[in-house]
């Protein structure tokens, strides 16, 4: 029971304090899940982004619900969900009270302009941290240019590739590019 506890507190924690959304919360859920509390790798917690951003919903909830299940199973998944999502309903049920008639406030305005700043730079940040970790090698990097180049054309052309099929393509991609390094190694 006091592990359950201690998940649901820690994305208590967790929720009151991302601003912008999955990869902005990347370097927080870094800080305190790995390098903290040691409850998960850097590695895991790349996998779970990369889970979280291919299943719907939210990405932060997504990745909250999935190192809960690592520590205790489901009823871990439910205490770190719910423990995540405890602040930011709140603070939307408060904010949403007052906003429309604070909205057109210059001051308002000017909170928001500098909020988007900030969450552009988290998510920059998030970006580098994993451009590090997920780019070790010239296959990777290579993997990147055709993902990169397929999502920049695809936007300029009438189709899009959805995300989904970009991520699975990748992963087989992973899948057999390491099966056939395996087999000229035998």
């Amino acid at each position: 029971m006091n592990e359950l506890k201690e998940l649901y507190l820690a994305f208590v924690r967790i929720g009151a304090v991302t601003f912008g959304g999955g990869y902005a919360m990347l370097p927080i859920l870094e800080r305190d899940l790995v390098d903290k509390r040691g409850w998960t790798t850097t590695e895991d917690l790349m996998d779970y982004f990369a889970i979280g951003q291919c299943t719907p919903g939210i990405i932060a909830l997504n990745v909250s619900t999935f190192i809960g299940h690592k520590r205790k199973g489901t009823a871990g998944a439910l205490a770190a969900t719910i423990g995540f999502l405890t602040c930011p309903i709140l603070i939307i049920l408060i904010i949403s009270a007052f906003l429309t008639n604070f909205a057109d406030l210059a001051v308002v305005k000017d909170a928001f302009a500098g909020i988007r700043v900030c969450v552009c730079v988290l998510i920059l940040q998030a970006v580098l941290k994993l451009w590090k970790k997920a780019i070790p090698d010239k296959t990777a990097l290579a993997l990147y240019l055709v993902i990169f180049l397929v999502t920049v054309f695809s936007s300029l052309l009438l189709f899009r590739v959805p995300a989904a099929v970009l991520v699975i393509a990748a992963g087989v991609f992973g899948v057999l590019f390491r099966t056939a390094k395996e087999g000229n190694k035998a």
